[in-house]
């Protein structure tokens, strides 16, 4: 797949099974995420994968921080299956450092470019990827259980694996965004 076919065709995969991506697959993806802009190479973030019966582990977590965060029983209930799946989760976090000349909107926006570039990544070697946030993302609950500093961000999760079905592509957007000045 070439790089323009990649992003003018983004999309998420929602359905994921097993295979996950391999031990090499994983390296590549950690590559692309450390080659996205980094202002003075701060690298203002870190991955947090679960695989096999950490997956379980991270399963159990959701459902404490379900109740933690006063969500109904059937949201509860369902909690436990989210982390399952796909067979590999990356919890992508900041770990925002103390630098003048780089704000914490822009380390939240270089760890956002890497959960971006590790998508495509996956794409690139045939997986499926999907990032998702939520209750989840925004839980003060989530970072204590994952012994992530409450200074810092959950960026979101990104569910990795093989596609189920094929790859739907969503419509192009019939937009302009751009401003001519």
């Amino acid at each position: 797949m070439n790089a323009v076919e990649l992003l003018l065709n983004r999309s998420s995969m929602p359905r994921l099974v097993a295979p996950g991506p391999s031990h090499e697959q994983l390296a590549l993806l950690e590559a692309a995420a450390l080659r996205v802009p980094d202002h003075m190479n701060l690298t203002p973030y870190e991955c947090h994968v679960f695989q096999n019966e950490a997956l379980h582990i991270l399963s159990e977590i959701f459902v404490a921080v379900a109740s933690l965060e006063g969500l109904s029983e059937a949201e509860q209930t369902r909690a436990a299956q989210l982390p399952l799946r796909s067979p590999c989760l990356i919890v992508v976090t900041t770990r925002y450092c103390d630098e003048p000349k780089v704000p914490r909107q822009e380390q939240f926006a270089s760890a956002a470019c890497a959960t971006m570039a590790m998508q495509q990544m996956a794409f690139a070697q045939g997986l499926g990827a999907i990032w998702r946030t939520g209750v989840y993302a925004e839980s003060d609950h989530m970072k204590e259980a994952l012994g992530i500093s409450i200074d810092n961000d959950i960026v979101g999760f990104l569910y990795v694996g093989t596609p189920a079905v094929p790859t739907p592509i969503k419509p192009k957007k019939d937009k302009n965004i751009f401003i001519q000045r």
